[in-house]
Protein backbone atom coordinates (compact mmCIF):
# COMPACT_ATOMS: atom_id res chain seq x y z
CA UNK A 1 0.00 0.00 0.00
CA UNK A 2 2.94 2.37 0.58
CA UNK A 3 4.12 2.39 -3.09
CA UNK A 4 0.87 3.65 -4.66
CA UNK A 5 0.71 6.52 -2.16
CA UNK A 6 4.29 7.57 -2.96
CA UNK A 7 3.56 7.48 -6.70
CA UNK A 8 0.49 9.59 -6.18
CA UNK A 9 2.53 12.12 -4.24
CA UNK A 10 5.18 12.27 -7.00
CA UNK A 11 2.53 12.77 -9.64
CA UNK A 12 1.09 15.59 -7.63
CA UNK A 13 4.50 17.23 -7.39
CA UNK A 14 5.04 16.89 -11.14
CA UNK A 15 1.68 18.45 -11.92
CA UNK A 16 2.36 21.25 -9.53
CA UNK A 17 5.71 22.00 -11.13
CA UNK A 18 4.16 22.05 -14.63
CA UNK A 19 1.38 24.31 -13.48
CA UNK A 20 3.74 27.03 -12.28
CA UNK A 21 4.07 29.91 -14.66
CA UNK A 22 7.20 29.59 -16.67
CA UNK A 23 8.23 33.12 -16.01
CA UNK A 24 8.15 32.55 -12.23
CA UNK A 25 9.99 29.23 -12.26
CA UNK A 26 13.65 29.23 -11.80
CA UNK A 27 16.19 26.70 -10.69
CA UNK A 28 16.32 27.88 -7.07
CA UNK A 29 12.57 27.52 -6.56
CA UNK A 30 12.50 24.10 -8.18
CA UNK A 31 15.35 22.91 -5.96
CA UNK A 32 13.55 24.15 -2.84
CA UNK A 33 10.30 22.45 -3.84
CA UNK A 34 12.11 19.20 -4.60
CA UNK A 35 13.81 19.33 -1.17
CA UNK A 36 10.49 19.87 0.61
CA UNK A 37 8.90 17.02 -1.32
CA UNK A 38 11.83 14.79 -0.39
CA UNK A 39 11.43 15.61 3.31
CA UNK A 40 7.68 15.00 3.14
CA UNK A 41 8.31 11.63 1.50
CA UNK A 42 10.88 10.61 4.14
CA UNK A 43 8.61 11.64 7.06
CA UNK A 44 5.69 9.80 5.55
CA UNK A 45 7.72 6.63 5.06
CA UNK A 46 9.05 6.82 8.66
CA UNK A 47 5.52 7.12 10.06
CA UNK A 48 4.31 4.20 7.97
CA UNK A 49 7.28 2.11 9.12
CA UNK A 50 6.59 2.97 12.80
CA UNK A 51 2.92 2.00 12.47
CA UNK A 52 3.81 -1.26 10.80
CA UNK A 53 6.34 -2.00 13.58
CA UNK A 54 3.74 -1.36 16.31
CA UNK A 55 1.26 -3.58 14.50
CA UNK A 56 3.80 -6.40 14.32
CA UNK A 57 4.61 -6.04 18.04
CA UNK A 58 0.90 -6.10 18.97
CA UNK A 59 0.32 -9.21 16.88
CA UNK A 60 3.36 -10.90 18.49
CA UNK A 61 2.19 -10.04 22.04
CA UNK A 62 -1.30 -11.36 21.33
CA UNK A 63 0.16 -14.58 19.97
CA UNK A 64 2.34 -15.05 23.06
CA UNK A 65 -0.62 -14.41 25.41
CA UNK A 66 -2.71 -16.95 23.57
CA UNK A 67 0.14 -19.48 23.82
CA UNK A 68 0.49 -18.87 27.59
CA UNK A 69 -3.27 -19.25 28.08
CA UNK A 70 -3.23 -22.50 26.16
CA UNK A 71 -0.35 -23.80 28.30
CA UNK A 72 -2.11 -22.73 31.53
CA UNK A 73 -5.30 -24.46 30.47
CA UNK A 74 -3.37 -27.60 29.62
CA UNK A 75 -1.56 -27.51 33.00
CA UNK A 76 -4.85 -27.07 34.85
CA UNK A 77 -6.33 -30.02 33.00
CA UNK A 78 -3.30 -32.14 33.87
CA UNK A 79 -3.49 -31.11 37.56
CA UNK A 80 -7.19 -31.93 37.72
CA UNK A 81 -6.60 -35.31 36.13
CA UNK A 82 -3.74 -36.03 38.56
CA UNK A 83 -5.88 -35.07 41.57
CA UNK A 84 -8.70 -37.29 40.37
CA UNK A 85 -6.32 -40.20 39.88
CA UNK A 86 -4.82 -39.65 43.35
CA UNK A 87 -8.25 -39.68 44.99
CA UNK A 88 -9.06 -42.97 43.26
CA UNK A 89 -5.90 -44.80 44.26
CA UNK A 90 -6.38 -47.59 46.79
CA UNK A 91 -3.39 -46.30 48.72
CA UNK A 92 -1.35 -43.13 48.64
CA UNK A 93 2.12 -42.14 49.74
CA UNK A 94 0.57 -40.55 52.85
CA UNK A 95 -0.60 -44.01 53.92
CA UNK A 96 2.98 -44.65 55.02
CA UNK A 97 3.29 -41.25 56.72
CA UNK A 98 0.36 -40.91 59.18
CA UNK A 99 -0.33 -37.82 61.23
CA UNK A 100 1.36 -37.96 64.64
CA UNK A 101 0.57 -35.96 67.75
CA UNK A 102 1.55 -36.04 71.40
CA UNK A 103 -0.32 -34.45 74.31
CA UNK A 104 1.66 -33.75 77.49
CA UNK A 105 -0.25 -32.99 80.69
CA UNK A 106 0.94 -32.33 84.22
CA UNK A 107 -0.25 -30.59 87.37
CA UNK A 108 0.47 -29.52 90.91
CA UNK A 109 -2.30 -29.95 93.51
CA UNK A 110 -2.77 -28.59 97.02
CA UNK A 111 -5.61 -30.33 98.89
CA UNK A 112 -7.02 -29.62 102.34
CA UNK A 113 -8.28 -33.24 102.71
CA UNK A 114 -6.69 -36.62 102.20
CA UNK A 115 -7.50 -37.63 98.58
CA UNK A 116 -7.53 -41.30 99.59
CA UNK A 117 -10.65 -40.63 101.69
CA UNK A 118 -12.62 -38.94 98.93
CA UNK A 119 -15.88 -40.57 97.79
CA UNK A 120 -19.23 -39.67 96.26
CA UNK A 121 -21.54 -40.32 99.20
CA UNK A 122 -24.82 -41.98 98.22
CA UNK A 123 -23.44 -43.45 94.98
CA UNK A 124 -21.94 -46.80 94.09
CA UNK A 125 -18.22 -46.38 93.52
CA UNK A 126 -17.59 -46.28 89.78
CA UNK A 127 -13.88 -47.08 90.19
CA UNK A 128 -13.27 -44.26 87.75
CA UNK A 129 -11.99 -40.72 87.92
CA UNK A 130 -12.11 -39.11 91.36
CA UNK A 131 -9.28 -36.68 90.71
CA UNK A 132 -7.21 -35.19 92.19
CA UNK A 133 -5.69 -38.53 93.22
CA UNK A 134 -2.41 -37.30 94.66
CA UNK A 135 -1.04 -34.19 96.32
CA UNK A 136 1.95 -32.16 95.13
CA UNK A 137 3.39 -32.68 91.64
CA UNK A 138 1.73 -35.16 89.31
CA UNK A 139 2.23 -36.32 85.77
CA UNK A 140 -1.14 -36.34 84.07
CA UNK A 141 -2.32 -38.69 81.38
CA UNK A 142 -0.36 -38.22 78.15
CA UNK A 143 -1.77 -39.16 74.75
CA UNK A 144 0.02 -40.43 71.66
CA UNK A 145 -2.09 -40.31 68.50
CA UNK A 146 -1.59 -41.93 65.10
CA UNK A 147 -4.17 -41.04 62.47
CA UNK A 148 -4.52 -40.71 58.72
CA UNK A 149 -6.54 -41.55 55.65
CA UNK A 150 -6.23 -45.23 54.81
CA UNK A 151 -7.58 -44.60 51.31
CA UNK A 152 -10.37 -42.54 49.78
CA UNK A 153 -12.94 -44.62 51.70
CA UNK A 154 -11.63 -44.88 55.27
CA UNK A 155 -9.70 -43.03 57.96
CA UNK A 156 -7.95 -44.75 60.88
CA UNK A 157 -7.11 -43.50 64.39
CA UNK A 158 -5.11 -44.98 67.26
CA UNK A 159 -4.82 -43.09 70.59
CA UNK A 160 -2.59 -44.52 73.30
CA UNK A 161 -2.97 -43.23 76.86
CA UNK A 162 0.09 -43.19 79.09
CA UNK A 163 -1.02 -43.07 82.73
CA UNK A 164 1.03 -41.55 85.57
CA UNK A 165 1.78 -45.06 86.90
CA UNK A 166 3.57 -45.86 83.60
CA UNK A 167 0.82 -48.15 82.32
CA UNK A 168 -0.11 -47.96 78.65
CA UNK A 169 -3.71 -48.25 77.52
CA UNK A 170 -5.59 -48.06 74.24
CA UNK A 171 -8.00 -45.15 74.52
CA UNK A 172 -9.25 -45.27 70.92
CA UNK A 173 -8.53 -47.60 68.00
CA UNK A 174 -11.03 -47.32 65.19
CA UNK A 175 -11.70 -46.65 61.54
CA UNK A 176 -14.44 -44.46 60.11
CA UNK A 177 -15.83 -43.89 56.66
CA UNK A 178 -15.04 -40.77 54.64
CA UNK A 179 -18.55 -39.99 53.51
CA UNK A 180 -20.93 -42.74 52.51
CA UNK A 181 -23.18 -40.19 50.88
CA UNK A 182 -26.56 -38.84 51.91
CA UNK A 183 -25.16 -37.79 55.30
CA UNK A 184 -24.32 -41.31 56.57
CA UNK A 185 -21.08 -42.30 58.30
CA UNK A 186 -19.87 -45.37 60.21
CA UNK A 187 -17.23 -45.89 62.89
CA UNK A 188 -16.04 -49.25 64.20
CA UNK A 189 -13.52 -50.30 66.82
CA UNK A 190 -12.84 -48.65 70.19
CA UNK A 191 -14.11 -45.13 70.69
CA UNK A 192 -15.66 -42.77 73.22
CA UNK A 193 -19.45 -42.85 73.06
CA UNK A 194 -21.10 -39.78 71.54
CA UNK A 195 -23.85 -39.62 74.17
CA UNK A 196 -24.13 -36.23 75.84
CA UNK A 197 -21.81 -33.38 74.96
CA UNK A 198 -18.55 -33.81 76.87
CA UNK A 199 -18.13 -37.59 76.70
CA UNK A 200 -16.36 -37.90 73.33
CA UNK A 201 -14.12 -34.87 73.93
CA UNK A 202 -10.66 -35.82 75.16
CA UNK A 203 -9.65 -34.52 78.58
CA UNK A 204 -6.95 -32.16 77.28
CA UNK A 205 -9.68 -30.20 75.42
CA UNK A 206 -11.92 -29.76 78.49
CA UNK A 207 -12.43 -26.30 79.94
CA UNK A 208 -11.68 -27.55 83.47
CA UNK A 209 -9.00 -29.88 84.80
CA UNK A 210 -11.35 -32.70 85.81
CA UNK A 211 -14.66 -34.24 84.77
CA UNK A 212 -17.98 -32.93 86.14
CA UNK A 213 -19.51 -34.90 89.02
CA UNK A 214 -22.27 -36.53 86.89
CA UNK A 215 -19.64 -38.02 84.59
CA UNK A 216 -17.70 -39.33 87.60
CA UNK A 217 -20.80 -40.80 89.25
CA UNK A 218 -22.58 -42.29 86.22
CA UNK A 219 -19.79 -43.06 83.73
CA UNK A 220 -16.68 -43.39 85.88
CA UNK A 221 -15.28 -40.29 84.18
CA UNK A 222 -15.85 -41.16 80.52
CA UNK A 223 -17.83 -43.85 78.70
CA UNK A 224 -15.80 -45.96 76.29
CA UNK A 225 -17.14 -48.48 73.77
CA UNK A 226 -15.93 -51.45 71.73
CA UNK A 227 -18.35 -51.76 68.85
CA UNK A 228 -19.85 -49.86 65.95
CA UNK A 229 -21.43 -46.42 65.61
CA UNK A 230 -23.69 -45.18 62.82
CA UNK A 231 -24.57 -41.49 62.33
CA UNK A 232 -26.78 -39.58 59.94
CA UNK A 233 -26.51 -35.83 59.32
CA UNK A 234 -29.62 -34.31 57.78
CA UNK A 235 -29.26 -31.95 54.79
CA UNK A 236 -30.31 -28.34 55.25
CA UNK A 237 -29.29 -25.17 57.03
CA UNK A 238 -30.31 -26.41 60.50
CA UNK A 239 -27.86 -28.84 62.07
CA UNK A 240 -29.55 -32.14 62.93
CA UNK A 241 -27.94 -35.54 63.44
CA UNK A 242 -28.97 -38.87 64.94
CA UNK A 243 -26.78 -41.80 65.86
CA UNK A 244 -26.86 -45.30 67.28
CA UNK A 245 -24.15 -47.39 68.95
CA UNK A 246 -24.09 -51.17 69.38
CA UNK A 247 -21.16 -52.09 71.55
CA UNK A 248 -19.64 -53.57 74.66
CA UNK A 249 -19.24 -50.75 77.16
CA UNK A 250 -15.83 -50.62 78.83
CA UNK A 251 -16.64 -48.63 81.94
CA UNK A 252 -19.23 -48.03 84.63
CA UNK A 253 -22.19 -48.58 84.77
CA UNK A 254 -21.51 -51.69 82.65
CA UNK A 255 -19.56 -54.73 83.79
CA UNK A 256 -19.58 -56.65 80.55
CA UNK A 257 -16.13 -58.13 81.05
CA UNK A 258 -17.76 -60.71 83.35
CA UNK A 259 -20.35 -61.75 80.77
CA UNK A 260 -19.96 -64.60 78.35
CA UNK A 261 -22.55 -64.12 75.63
CA UNK A 262 -22.94 -63.23 72.00
CA UNK A 263 -24.80 -60.25 70.62
CA UNK A 264 -25.53 -56.85 72.04
CA UNK A 265 -24.18 -56.16 75.54
CA UNK A 266 -24.90 -52.44 75.70
CA UNK A 267 -26.03 -49.71 73.35
CA UNK A 268 -26.86 -46.05 72.95
CA UNK A 269 -28.88 -43.68 70.79
CA UNK A 270 -28.48 -39.91 70.54
CA UNK A 271 -29.80 -36.90 68.64
CA UNK A 272 -28.39 -33.38 68.31
CA UNK A 273 -29.87 -30.23 66.83
CA UNK A 274 -28.43 -26.73 66.52
CA UNK A 275 -27.72 -23.74 64.34
CA UNK A 276 -26.82 -20.05 64.12
CA UNK A 277 -29.22 -17.45 65.47
CA UNK A 278 -27.18 -14.67 63.88
CA UNK A 279 -23.56 -13.95 63.03
CA UNK A 280 -22.62 -13.73 66.75
CA UNK A 281 -24.68 -16.50 68.39
CA UNK A 282 -24.92 -20.26 67.85
CA UNK A 283 -26.29 -23.18 69.86
CA UNK A 284 -26.61 -26.96 70.07
CA UNK A 285 -28.90 -29.20 72.13
CA UNK A 286 -29.05 -32.96 72.46
CA UNK A 287 -30.80 -35.93 74.02
CA UNK A 288 -29.10 -39.31 74.60
CA UNK A 289 -29.94 -42.72 76.04
CA UNK A 290 -27.54 -45.45 77.20
CA UNK A 291 -28.46 -49.00 78.23
CA UNK A 292 -26.34 -51.72 79.84
CA UNK A 293 -26.88 -55.02 81.64
CA UNK A 294 -24.11 -55.29 84.24
CA UNK A 295 -23.57 -58.78 85.62
CA UNK A 296 -21.56 -59.13 88.82
CA UNK A 297 -20.48 -55.49 88.97
CA UNK A 298 -18.39 -55.59 92.15
CA UNK A 299 -17.34 -52.70 94.31
CA UNK A 300 -15.85 -52.25 97.75
CA UNK A 301 -17.57 -50.07 100.31
CA UNK A 302 -14.82 -47.85 101.72
CA UNK A 303 -16.71 -47.38 104.99
CA UNK A 304 -17.03 -51.00 106.12
CA UNK A 305 -14.58 -52.99 103.96
CA UNK A 306 -17.39 -55.01 102.45
CA UNK A 307 -17.69 -56.09 98.83
CA UNK A 308 -21.03 -55.61 97.05
CA UNK A 309 -22.08 -56.94 93.66
CA UNK A 310 -24.89 -55.73 91.39
CA UNK A 311 -26.53 -57.51 88.43
CA UNK A 312 -29.44 -56.18 86.44
CA UNK A 313 -30.21 -53.31 84.08
CA UNK A 314 -28.87 -49.75 84.00
CA UNK A 315 -30.54 -46.97 81.99
CA UNK A 316 -29.15 -43.45 81.64
CA UNK A 317 -30.78 -40.42 80.00
CA UNK A 318 -28.75 -37.29 79.21
CA UNK A 319 -29.92 -33.86 78.07
CA UNK A 320 -27.23 -31.39 76.99
CA UNK A 321 -27.14 -27.78 75.81
CA UNK A 322 -24.38 -25.46 74.56
CA UNK A 323 -24.55 -21.76 73.64
CA UNK A 324 -21.66 -19.83 72.08
CA UNK A 325 -21.28 -16.10 71.55
CA UNK A 326 -18.52 -14.28 69.64
CA UNK A 327 -18.91 -10.66 68.45
CA UNK A 328 -19.49 -10.72 64.68
CA UNK A 329 -18.36 -14.34 64.66
CA UNK A 330 -14.75 -13.45 65.58
CA UNK A 331 -13.76 -15.55 68.62
CA UNK A 332 -10.09 -14.53 68.60
CA UNK A 333 -10.53 -11.60 71.01
CA UNK A 334 -13.73 -12.25 72.98
CA UNK A 335 -16.15 -15.16 73.27
CA UNK A 336 -18.51 -16.77 75.77
CA UNK A 337 -19.57 -20.41 76.08
CA UNK A 338 -22.45 -21.62 78.25
CA UNK A 339 -22.64 -25.39 78.71
CA UNK A 340 -24.69 -27.80 80.79
CA UNK A 341 -25.85 -31.43 81.00
CA UNK A 342 -28.46 -33.27 83.06
CA UNK A 343 -28.21 -37.02 83.88
CA UNK A 344 -30.89 -39.39 85.09
CA UNK A 345 -29.95 -43.00 85.82
CA UNK A 346 -32.14 -45.84 87.02
CA UNK A 347 -30.95 -49.31 88.00
CA UNK A 348 -33.00 -52.42 88.78
CA UNK A 349 -31.72 -55.86 89.64
CA UNK A 350 -30.15 -57.94 92.37
CA UNK A 351 -27.66 -56.69 94.93
CA UNK A 352 -25.40 -59.09 96.80
CA UNK A 353 -23.65 -57.62 99.79
CA UNK A 354 -20.77 -59.05 101.78
CA UNK A 355 -19.96 -61.18 98.74
CA UNK A 356 -17.20 -63.12 100.50
CA UNK A 357 -19.15 -63.53 103.74
CA UNK A 358 -16.37 -62.11 105.88
CA UNK A 359 -18.38 -59.52 107.80
CA UNK A 360 -22.16 -59.84 107.73
CA UNK A 361 -22.65 -63.09 105.86
CA UNK A 362 -23.59 -63.17 102.20
CA UNK A 363 -27.07 -61.84 101.51
CA UNK A 364 -28.90 -60.79 98.38
CA UNK A 365 -32.15 -59.17 97.38
CA UNK A 366 -33.83 -57.03 94.78
CA UNK A 367 -32.42 -53.54 94.43
CA UNK A 368 -33.65 -50.46 92.61
CA UNK A 369 -32.73 -46.81 92.63
CA UNK A 370 -33.09 -43.68 90.55
CA UNK A 371 -30.38 -41.03 90.76
CA UNK A 372 -29.68 -37.81 88.91
CA UNK A 373 -27.25 -34.95 88.62
CA UNK A 374 -26.24 -31.99 86.52
CA UNK A 375 -23.50 -29.46 85.92
CA UNK A 376 -23.61 -25.97 84.46
CA UNK A 377 -20.63 -23.87 83.45
CA UNK A 378 -19.68 -20.60 81.82
CA UNK A 379 -16.30 -19.84 80.22
CA UNK A 380 -15.52 -16.29 79.07
CA UNK A 381 -12.52 -15.17 77.03
CA UNK A 382 -12.20 -11.53 78.05
CA UNK A 383 -9.10 -10.74 75.98
CA UNK A 384 -6.88 -12.60 73.52
CA UNK A 385 -5.36 -15.76 75.07
CA UNK A 386 -7.03 -15.32 78.50
CA UNK A 387 -10.19 -17.01 79.83
CA UNK A 388 -12.04 -17.32 83.12
CA UNK A 389 -14.65 -19.95 83.99
CA UNK A 390 -17.07 -21.13 86.66
CA UNK A 391 -18.71 -24.55 87.03
CA UNK A 392 -21.32 -25.85 89.46
CA UNK A 393 -21.90 -29.60 89.95
CA UNK A 394 -24.74 -31.28 91.88
CA UNK A 395 -25.76 -34.92 92.41
CA UNK A 396 -28.95 -36.36 93.90
CA UNK A 397 -28.57 -39.83 95.46
CA UNK A 398 -32.27 -40.74 95.34
CA UNK A 399 -34.01 -43.24 97.61
CA UNK A 400 -32.53 -46.70 97.02
CA UNK A 401 -34.48 -49.70 98.23
CA UNK A 402 -33.40 -53.23 99.08
CA UNK A 403 -36.30 -55.65 98.71
CA UNK A 404 -39.46 -53.96 99.94
CA UNK A 405 -37.68 -51.89 102.59
CA UNK A 406 -35.54 -48.77 102.46
CA UNK A 407 -31.82 -49.35 102.44
CA UNK A 408 -30.52 -50.56 105.78
CA UNK A 409 -27.34 -49.74 107.69
CA UNK A 410 -25.44 -52.50 105.88
CA UNK A 411 -24.86 -50.01 103.04
CA UNK A 412 -23.23 -46.98 104.69
CA UNK A 413 -21.74 -45.59 101.46
CA UNK A 414 -25.23 -45.49 99.87
CA UNK A 415 -26.81 -43.41 102.62
CA UNK A 416 -28.71 -40.43 101.27
CA UNK A 417 -26.54 -37.41 100.42
CA UNK A 418 -26.36 -34.84 97.60
CA UNK A 419 -22.73 -34.14 96.67
CA UNK A 420 -21.93 -30.74 95.15
CA UNK A 421 -18.93 -28.72 94.05
CA UNK A 422 -18.04 -25.17 92.98
CA UNK A 423 -15.08 -24.63 90.66
CA UNK A 424 -13.30 -21.51 89.41
CA UNK A 425 -10.54 -21.42 86.81
CA UNK A 426 -8.42 -19.01 84.79
CA UNK A 427 -6.20 -20.13 81.93
CA UNK A 428 -3.70 -18.63 79.51
CA UNK A 429 -3.43 -20.05 75.99
CA UNK A 430 -0.58 -18.39 74.07
CA UNK A 431 -1.43 -20.49 70.99
CA UNK A 432 -3.41 -23.59 70.06
CA UNK A 433 -0.55 -25.88 71.13
CA UNK A 434 -0.09 -24.82 74.76
CA UNK A 435 -2.21 -23.90 77.79
CA UNK A 436 -1.60 -23.11 81.46
CA UNK A 437 -4.47 -23.25 83.99
CA UNK A 438 -5.04 -22.24 87.60
CA UNK A 439 -8.11 -23.85 89.21
CA UNK A 440 -9.80 -23.83 92.61
CA UNK A 441 -12.62 -26.16 93.70
CA UNK A 442 -14.69 -26.32 96.87
CA UNK A 443 -15.55 -30.02 96.98
CA UNK A 444 -18.46 -31.19 99.18
CA UNK A 445 -18.88 -34.76 98.01
CA UNK A 446 -19.07 -36.34 101.51
CA UNK A 447 -20.90 -35.02 104.58
CA UNK A 448 -18.05 -35.03 107.07
CA UNK A 449 -15.57 -32.80 105.18
CA UNK A 450 -15.13 -29.97 102.70
CA UNK A 451 -12.08 -30.26 100.49
CA UNK A 452 -10.48 -27.05 99.18
CA UNK A 453 -8.57 -28.05 96.05
CA UNK A 454 -6.00 -25.91 94.20
CA UNK A 455 -4.65 -26.94 90.81
CA UNK A 456 -1.90 -25.67 88.54
CA UNK A 457 -1.98 -27.48 85.19
CA UNK A 458 -0.13 -27.42 81.88
CA UNK A 459 -1.23 -28.93 78.56
CA UNK A 460 1.19 -29.16 75.63
CA UNK A 461 0.42 -30.42 72.13
CA UNK A 462 3.04 -31.53 69.61
CA UNK A 463 2.51 -32.52 66.00
CA UNK A 464 -0.68 -32.69 63.96
CA UNK A 465 -3.58 -31.11 65.79
CA UNK A 466 -7.11 -31.48 64.45
CA UNK A 467 -10.00 -29.14 65.08
CA UNK A 468 -11.91 -29.58 68.30
CA UNK A 469 -15.59 -30.41 68.54
CA UNK A 470 -18.14 -27.59 68.53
Amino acid sequence: MRTPRILTLSAFALALSLALPAQAANDADLAQIREQLKQMKENYEQRIAALENRLAQAESTASKAETVADKAEASASQAQAAAQQASQRPASANSFNPELSLILVGNYTNLSQDPNQRRLQGFMPSNGELLPAERSFNLGESELTFSGNINHLFRGTLILAIAPDNTLGVEEANFQTLGLGNGFNLKAGRFFSSVGYLNDIHAHAWDFSNAPLPYQAFFGGQLGMDGVQARWLAPGDTYFEVGVEAARALSFPAADETRNKNGLMSGAVFAHVGGDLDVSNSWRAGLSYFYAEPNGRDYDDPLNDTTYSFSGSSKTWIADFVWKWAPNGDASRQNLKLQGEYFNQSEDGTLVYDVHGTALGTQSGSFNNRQSGFYAQAVYQFMPHWRIGYRYDQLYSGNPSFGHDPLTSEFPSLKDFNPKRNTLMVDWTPDEFSRFRLQYAQDKTRPEATDNQFWVQYIMSLGAHGAHKY
